[in-house]
């Protein structure tokens, strides 16, 4: 029987280049509030955290977090890997319940749920490796020959640039984009146009044969998005994502009930119960968990199964391996996220930095490897100049 022996954290701190994003790039939670400089400041996130489970023959499995990675390394070194060392990795479903039910006081969202994904992601690569198969493989195998994706960037600017930003991505051949709203409640109907302005300019240079995609990172409040999905609908978007905070169920099932846009969610959930919620109550005809935050892909593959019965596709948040092989393996999961290589700028970026192995998209597609074992991915040393490693 194979044992897990160990558990490596380590937090990565960027220290290299940055390329600062204009103002009003994105909306956020913050954009409620006062405030005397950038509110989304505190949403840029410079640090990434990996984890390392190792068996007893020396295989390695990679797991990941970008959520508040330093509290994250905490919360295993100290109180996760105990409960895992010692145990068969291919005790998969047992060891996410026990971290699960052991920490349920205080870890079954936010801080807990991310670190239990880490660990869980690491144990799946460790499991394909130790088999010497694909992750997609031992969830299912292959139901599509590639994976489409969507150009997700697009951050609100001036509308020549990201016209120049979107013909360059055609030219790359995306058929699928996804851009972000620059202004909220708090701009008032100056704001509101503005933001018209820039999806009209999309669609003029993207046309309507290929889907646009739109933003708000919970910087809308219900009033707001309820004004702007009539205003929205003659430009098509295949959806409309996070429009109010990710507490307000309520909101989102009353926006998607409008039948106007359809409206996505579900990155900020953190539990298999939590999007069966969405699901339930109609919140969302997308669904967009985050696999780094709701529980690994033990987790996802339960969301999977619950949402197909729901009829919803579910398209995971962030590109990143584990997320490709998820979409590799269900059906209902038609497209995938796909953040393309750029300078560090919001800090999405830091994946390539960090990691080697992840596929670049072509011609608006990535493919997996049947032969690459795990996840297929490494811990890369070639920018090892730009980081700050804590132990």
């Amino acid at each position: 029987m194979t044992k897990i022996t160990s558990i490596r954290t380590r937090v990565w701190h960027w220290t290299g280049p940055t390329v600062p994003p204009q103002g009003n790039f994105c909306t956020n939670a913050s954009d409620a509030l006062y405030e005397k400089g950038d509110a989304m400041s505190s949403f840029r996130f410079h640090q990434w955290l990996t984890c390392e489970v190792e068996c007893d023959d020396g295989t390695i499995g990679i797991g990941n977090a970008a959520l508040a990675p330093s509290v994250v390394k905490q919360a295993i070194d100290d109180w996760y890997a105990p409960l895992v060392i010692g145990e068969d990795p291919f005790d998969y479903a047992y060891i996410w319940e026990k971290m699960y039910r052991r920490t349920h006081a205080w870890g079954r969202k936010g801080i807990g749920m991310t670190a239990i994904s880490a660990i869980d992601i690491a144990i799946w690569d460790a499991m394909g490796k130790l088999v010497g198969k694909p992750v997609f493989k031992l969830l299912g195998g292959r139901t599509k020959e590639k994976i489409p994706v969507y150009y997700s960037k697009l951050y609100a600017r001036d509308i020549r640039e990201m016209q120049a930003e979107a013909e360059e991505a055609m030219a790359n051949g995306y058929t699928a984009y996804k851009s972000r709203f620059g202004y909220g409640p708090k701009d008032g109907m100056p704001g509101m146009r503005e933001n018209l302005k820039r999806v009209e300019a999309l669609r003029e240079v993207i046309g309507y044969d290929n889907d646009l995609m739109l933003e708000c990172y919970m910087g809308w409040n219900l009033d707001y998005a309820k004004r702007m999905l009539p205003k929205l609908a003659k430009y098509e978007p295949r959806w409309l994502e996070e429009p109010v905070i990710a507490d307000d169920v309520a909101g989102y099932a009353e926006l998607n009930a409008m039948n106007i846009v359809p409206i996505s969610g579900g990155e900020h959930e953190f539990s298999v119960m939590g999007c069966a919620d969405l699901l339930r109550r109609g919140a969302v005809s997308v669904l967009q968990y985050d696999t780094n935050r709701v529980g690994g892909i033990t987790a996802a593959q339960k969301i999977n199964a619950i949402a197909e019965a729901f009829q919803v596709p579910v398209i995971p948040h962030a590109g990143q391996m584990h997320n490709y092989h998820l979409t590799m393996a269900n059906a209902n999961c038609p497209i995938a996220e796909y953040f393309p290589v750029f300078d560090v700028e919001v800090g999405n970026e830091l994946f390539y930095y960090i990691f080697e192995g992840d596929p670049e998209a072509q011609g608006g597609f990535l493919q997996l490897d049947d032969e690459t074992p795990g996840l297929g991915i490494s811990i890369s040393d070639r920018h090892l100049d730009n980081f700050r490693i804590e132990e």
